[in-house]
């Protein structure tokens, strides 16, 4: 490039919704780069979405874009316009069409040499977002950054000399210490390129020598020496050069950073050393203006912060970012796994449904996308979509062709591909999916249509799960049944579809590394609050709904308590979540869904960050750190939840992928919440490998009177590195004894008698034939409540429980004997696990709901496990608890002692 025209700016517009072409009035201007919806143009959309934002200025057509240009503007030989970020456009100069160009993901580049030099021509773009090749997975969805139309990256002419380089690849090679530079020399047979580079991004400063190369045929192939002490990439270092190729004047500038991504056995390595992928998965949300930005600053932003949450890995959903998002990637030190627009079936030639068309336009944007953005060396990874189905033969040779255009990046077949029927095809680097048979699950949660469920939903709270044993299985797994014409019913986006299948193998090993899929997946509750920061096109208008049907049911004043437990509660889940990942030896790696807010499908608020990135307050940075990051420090045990006098008896280990932590000591103390400290160990260790088992320690619990909180605590002297387990000590209770409480299953005549008299009466009912009613289940609802009912109830699966957490009057005295924080937490296990919920939408009267069930923004259903009214002069207290089951633990007769007590009182 040797100069260019910037034509950002005021265009004339005109919406064209029937997509005619003709009769076209420009009455309308907009400045570009822009949306049409994020402009306001066009009509206003007063519908209220529900299951993702609302678009209120909704278009879908052609847009055509005019502008005035001087092509005299620009000294040059060679003439092109570049459209960064857009949709399917057409290119028309004065009338008379040039071209058409339809990648969702890379640049429109139009030739426009005969122009050059010939004065003011009226220039017209038409931009359409119907049509499409492919559905366009979240670069077009409304669950994401909408169907937009409008262009919204750089728009330039840019001027060339009659040599310049096209199609520059870069090949780094950390081991020779050089860069292979291929490239075409458009107008130009032979000459000679000068290619430099200098260090930036980096403590250090380096300058390779400026070298001299020939190129022939209109072809440059050179090796550009780096010298013995250029600077290496990675995450903990992201040391970048601007390697920049003169052709007889005309200059290219090229990041570049010398890595070397790939496996050894299980794990991926980063210039022969080990790394963990942390990663987040993005749909490229960005609710202030409904689309992936253009300019670096805003991805240096959101990507600071995921940073600072720990992660190291980006995996784009079903789309690909614009390049200053790899930019940023490469100076922060993030390995990013763009994926192929593509979320469906991959058939052959002849099948049912095989469209040649759609699979060749997206083995083209895959080509795309290396040729425009494969030289970032954040660009680490690839995927062909997102849980794809068909034909293993094709999505072998998809990627075949890729690897050897382009071997830089590792690839993988796609995200989940065949779900219950893994696999790893002979040209995966890589393999990424939820489960390797059946139930052999790899990860600690599911939807019930994907059932069996996992972990985190059916045991016991416990810091001591690793996936090993599933990824090395010592017996034969289960796989799915398939029905009698050889099909099966999977979930498939936000509807679910019967798709052919074979005997999946339940012996299933892949011997490339594994990265779960879609971690967590656990949702709070909407903070209604962050209504007002929707400021831009898109609006929370399901916000507003949810805030609606929770106030028709008159529970709004509980909306911020429901938002801050539940909230609570999904913390505690990801916790779990994630130490159990971190624990796993065999693993390659995570993509968590999410640590940000997905806007859509269902409205699934799965993050601790919102749709904005912006922190909702339920745990910091430094917090979620301690179980992800490149060093985590963990204690592995059976129950947070002791007897009092018992021991707790832990081991404690380290996962280190920190190139600079060789030694350490380890100091674990057990404290109260008073402040007394119960036991103190330090311990020496020599991290050995990426895990290290330090030692065992154990503490004998002291005798308390109430449930107590105590804290585990665990630190790597001298270093960031810590990590702490709330756990909840509770007072030695024998037996229960309910001598002397008025009990009863329900209020019959003899209660009712009671009840004049003044007294308690204590229903405990009948759980097998309590109606209205909803089963106790601890763990956070999975994704968004609405969204997979309606699957479960599809595909004929029992619907989820759809609970969200309790909300605890922690100063009633029926909790007297029973201490704890206002949201769920371990202690509450056993008591949810052995309850029913009450639904009281229709009670008359006035009650006092003392352990409230926190139902999904869906239904909004009054829940109760204990709840108290008056009645004739006397009190009924309500608890749809089993307590011949809570007999059985600490906690369950603790809890019953002090329902008891009150009642009697």
């Amino acid at each position: 490039m040797i100069n260019k025209l910037d034509l950002s700016g005021e265009w004339l517009l005109c919406l064209d919704k029937e997509c005619k072409g003709t009769d076209l009035v420009f009455d309308d201007t907009i400045n570009l780069p822009n949306t049409t919806s994020n402009a306001k143009k066009g009509e206003y959309n007063t519908e209220r979405e529900t299951g993702f934002l609302t678009d209120t200025y909704k278009f879908e057509g052609f847009a055509w874009f005019r502008k005035s240009v001087d092509f005299s503007a620009l000294q040059c030989e060679n003439l092109k316009l570049y459209l960064e970020r857009t949709r399917i456009t057409e290119l028309y100069i004065d009338g008379k069409k040039i071209g058409r160009k339809e990648s969702l993901c890379t640049p429109h580049i139009y030739d426009l040499n005969e122009y050059i030099g010939t004065g003011v021509h009226e220039v017209t773009i038409c931009v359409s977002n119907v049509g499409y090749k492919t559905k366009g997975g979240h670069l077009t969805s409304p669950d994401t950054q909408t169907n937009w139309n409008g262009i919204t990256g750089r728009i330039e002419l840019i001027g060339y000399k009659t040599a310049h380089a096209e199609n520059v690849m870069l090949w780094c090679d950390i081991h020779s210490k050089t860069v292979r530079i291929t490239a075409d020399i458009t107008g130009g047979k032979s000459g000679k390129a000068v290619i430099s580079a200098e260090s930036f991004n980096s403590e250090k400063s380096h300058t390779p020598a400026v070298q001299s190369f020939e190129y022939k045929d209109g072809k440059l192939d050179a090796v550009y020496k780096m010298g013995d002490d250029c600077l290496l990439w990675s995450e903990h270092e992201p040391n970048l050069y601007k390697l920049r190729i003169d052709i007889d004047g005309d200059v290219s500038e090229h990041i570049i950073g010398m890595r070397e991504f790939k496996t050894d056995g299980g794990k991926f390595t980063i210039n022969g050393k080990k790394t963990f992928l942390r990663g987040k998965h993005d749909g490229m949300i960005f609710p202030k203006t409904a689309f992936a930005p253009t300019d670096l600053d805003e991805w240096l932003r959101v990507m600071k912060i995921s940073k600072s949450y720990g992660m190291n890995h980006y995996r784009y959903h079903t789309c690909c970012p614009p390049e200053s998002a790899f930019i940023a990637a490469d100076m922060l030190g993030i390995y990013m796994e763009p994926q192929l627009p593509f979320w469906g079936t991959i058939t052959e030639e002849g099948e049912e449904n095989h469209n040649q068309e759609e699979q060749d336009f997206l083995v083209e944007e895959g080509f795309n996308m290396l040729k425009f953005f494969g030289n970032h060396p954040s660009y680490c990874m690839m995927s062909m979509g997102n849980e794809l189905w068909g034909s293993k033969k094709i999505l072998n040779d998809i990627i075949g062709g890729y690897k050897k255009f382009d071997n830089r990046h590792l690839y993988t077949q796609g995200s989940n591909n065949f779900q219950w029927f893994p696999n790893v095809i002979e040209n995966d680097d890589f393999f990424v999916g939820v489960r390797l048979a059946n139930d052999r699950l790899i990860r600690g949660s599911y939807a019930m249509c994907d059932a069996p469920l996992g972990h985190i939903q059916t045991d016991k709270p416990a810091a001591n799960h690793d996936y090993d044993s599933i990824i090395r299985p010592k017996k034969q797994a289960s796989s799915t049944e398939i029905s009698e014409d050889g099909t099966v019913q999977i979930q498939y986006g936000t509807t679910m579809k019967t798709v052919k299948a074979s005997e999946a193998d339940a012996d299933f090993v892949p011997e490339v590394p594994i990265v779960t899929h879609e971690i967590g997946q656990y949702e709070t509750y909407p903070n209604f609050k962050e209504i007002e920061k929707y400021t831009g096109s898109l609006k929370a208008r399901n916000f507003e709904v949810f805030r609606e049907r929770l106030e028709e049911k008159g529970l709004l004043p509980l909306a911020e308590d429901y938002f801050k437990c539940s909230g609570k509660l999904a913390v505690q889940c990801y916790k779990e979540e994630m130490e159990a990942v971190f624990r796993s030896r065999l693993l390659g790696g995570f993509q968590i869904l999410d640590i940000q807010d997905f806007s859509g499908q269902g409205t699934a608020l799965v993050g601790v960050l919102d749709a904005f990135m912006d922190s909702k307050g339920l745990i910091s940075d430094s917090e979620w750190r301690e179980f992800c990051n490149d060093a985590v420090v963990m204690a592995r045990f059976d129950n947070y939840v002791l007897e009092a006098g018992r021991s707790l008896k832990a081991h404690t280990e380290l996962c280190n992928y920190r190139p600079d932590l060789k030694n350490g000591k380890l100091i674990c103390t057990l404290t109260l919440e008073n402040g007394d400290v119960i036991g103190k160990v330090e311990k020496n260790f020599t991290a050995e490998g990426n895990y290290t088992d330090i030692c065992d320690v154990e503490f004998t619990l002291p005798q308390v009177t109430k449930n107590t909180k105590a804290v585990l605590a665990l630190e790597i002297e001298g270093t960031d590195i810590h990590n702490h387990y709330d756990l909840w000590v509770i007072p030695t209770v024998e037996k229960t004894d309910i001598s002397g409480a008025y009990i009863f299953d329900e209020v019959n005549e003899e209660a009712e008698s009671l009840l004049k008299q003044g007294k308690t009466v204590l229903i405990l009912p009948d759980l097998s034939r309590l109606e209205n009613s909803i089963e106790g289940f601890y763990c956070q609802d999975f994704w968004c409540y609405h969204m997979f009912c309606i699957i479960s109830q599809m595909m004929k699966k029992p619907d989820p429980v759809g609970t969200m957490g309790l909300l605890i009057d922690t100063e009633h005295p029926a909790l007297a004997g029973f201490a704890g924080e206002k949201y769920s937490t371990p202690q509450w296990w056993e008591i949810v696990q052995n309850s029913r919920s009450v639904i009281l939408d229709d009670f008359k009267g006035e009650k006092n709901v003392i352990v409230r069930t926190i139902d999904n923004f869906d239904r909004n259903h009054d829940l109760s496990l204990l709840y108290e009214y008056k009645k004739d002069g006397g009190k009924v207290v309500v608890c749809s608890c089993d307590f011949n089951k809570l007999s059985k633990s600490p906690e369950g007769r603790a809890f019953i002692k002090s329902v008891v007590d009150y009642v009697r009182n």
